[in-house]
Protein backbone atom coordinates (compact mmCIF):
# COMPACT_ATOMS: atom_id res chain seq x y z
CA UNK A 1 0.00 0.00 0.00
CA UNK A 2 1.15 3.73 -0.91
CA UNK A 3 1.80 6.33 1.54
CA UNK A 4 -1.08 8.01 0.19
CA UNK A 5 -3.37 5.45 0.22
CA UNK A 6 -3.53 6.09 3.93
CA UNK A 7 -3.59 10.10 3.88
CA UNK A 8 -6.97 11.69 5.35
CA UNK A 9 -8.81 13.28 2.71
CA UNK A 10 -12.06 15.36 2.67
CA UNK A 11 -14.34 16.61 0.10
CA UNK A 12 -16.62 19.59 0.89
CA UNK A 13 -18.99 21.91 -1.40
CA UNK A 14 -17.62 25.54 -2.81
CA UNK A 15 -19.99 27.71 -3.48
CA UNK A 16 -17.45 29.67 -4.79
CA UNK A 17 -16.61 27.72 -7.45
CA UNK A 18 -19.64 26.01 -7.42
CA UNK A 19 -18.24 22.26 -7.77
CA UNK A 20 -17.04 20.38 -4.81
CA UNK A 21 -13.65 20.48 -3.60
CA UNK A 22 -11.48 17.19 -2.32
CA UNK A 23 -8.32 18.14 -0.16
CA UNK A 24 -5.56 16.17 1.57
CA UNK A 25 -4.56 16.64 5.38
CA UNK A 26 -1.10 15.83 4.72
CA UNK A 27 -0.91 18.05 1.69
CA UNK A 28 -2.56 20.79 2.39
CA UNK A 29 -1.27 22.95 -0.62
CA UNK A 30 -3.42 20.62 -3.18
CA UNK A 31 -7.01 20.20 -3.99
CA UNK A 32 -8.73 19.10 -6.65
CA UNK A 33 -12.66 20.49 -7.96
CA UNK A 34 -15.05 18.18 -9.80
CA UNK A 35 -18.86 18.51 -10.16
CA UNK A 36 -19.47 15.31 -8.23
CA UNK A 37 -18.01 14.78 -4.51
CA UNK A 38 -16.86 11.14 -6.19
CA UNK A 39 -14.71 12.94 -8.72
CA UNK A 40 -13.48 15.47 -6.48
CA UNK A 41 -12.29 12.34 -4.33
CA UNK A 42 -10.87 10.83 -7.07
CA UNK A 43 -8.53 13.81 -8.30
CA UNK A 44 -7.37 14.72 -5.08
CA UNK A 45 -6.33 11.24 -4.02
CA UNK A 46 -4.32 11.39 -7.80
CA UNK A 47 -3.41 14.38 -7.01
CA UNK A 48 -1.72 13.19 -3.55
CA UNK A 49 -0.23 9.77 -5.04
CA UNK A 50 1.94 12.23 -7.67
CA UNK A 51 2.83 14.47 -5.24
CA UNK A 52 4.29 12.03 -3.27
CA UNK A 53 6.04 9.82 -6.26
CA UNK A 54 7.79 13.35 -7.22
CA UNK A 55 8.64 14.11 -3.55
CA UNK A 56 10.43 10.67 -3.33
CA UNK A 57 11.77 11.07 -6.65
CA UNK A 58 13.46 14.56 -5.64
CA UNK A 59 14.49 12.93 -2.23
CA UNK A 60 12.23 15.45 -0.17
CA UNK A 61 10.38 14.82 2.83
CA UNK A 62 7.05 12.52 2.17
CA UNK A 63 4.40 13.71 5.01
CA UNK A 64 3.76 10.72 7.07
CA UNK A 65 0.06 10.11 7.39
CA UNK A 66 -1.76 10.78 10.50
CA UNK A 67 -3.35 7.73 10.65
CA UNK A 68 -0.01 5.91 10.94
CA UNK A 69 1.32 8.49 13.76
CA UNK A 70 1.68 7.64 17.12
CA UNK A 71 -0.12 10.31 19.18
CA UNK A 72 1.07 10.04 23.43
CA UNK A 73 -2.71 11.81 24.77
CA UNK A 74 -0.30 14.65 26.05
CA UNK A 75 -0.45 18.05 24.83
CA UNK A 76 1.60 20.97 26.23
CA UNK A 77 -0.46 24.65 25.78
CA UNK A 78 0.90 27.98 26.48
CA UNK A 79 -1.62 30.40 28.12
CA UNK A 80 -1.99 33.79 29.54
CA UNK A 81 -1.70 33.26 33.33
CA UNK A 82 -4.54 34.94 34.06
CA UNK A 83 -6.51 32.44 31.74
CA UNK A 84 -5.09 29.31 33.56
CA UNK A 85 -5.90 30.91 37.08
CA UNK A 86 -9.07 31.39 35.73
CA UNK A 87 -9.50 27.64 34.55
CA UNK A 88 -8.25 26.08 37.46
CA UNK A 89 -10.78 28.30 39.57
CA UNK A 90 -13.58 26.67 37.33
CA UNK A 91 -11.97 23.41 37.79
CA UNK A 92 -12.06 23.60 42.03
CA UNK A 93 -16.00 24.75 41.73
CA UNK A 94 -16.91 21.89 39.41
CA UNK A 95 -14.74 19.18 41.51
CA UNK A 96 -12.60 17.82 38.82
CA UNK A 97 -8.85 17.76 37.29
CA UNK A 98 -7.67 21.10 35.67
CA UNK A 99 -7.18 18.52 32.60
CA UNK A 100 -10.68 16.65 32.86
CA UNK A 101 -12.14 20.43 32.61
CA UNK A 102 -10.00 21.60 29.61
CA UNK A 103 -10.89 17.92 27.72
CA UNK A 104 -14.71 18.32 28.30
CA UNK A 105 -14.04 22.17 27.14
CA UNK A 106 -12.57 21.07 23.90
CA UNK A 107 -14.97 18.01 22.91
CA UNK A 108 -17.85 20.36 23.95
CA UNK A 109 -19.70 18.00 26.66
Amino acid sequence: METSDKYGFRVEWSEEDGEYVGICAELPSLSWVAKTAEGALRGIRKVAKEAVRDMAASSEPVPEPFATRRYTGELRVRLPSSLHRRLTIEAAERRRSLNRLIVDKLTGT
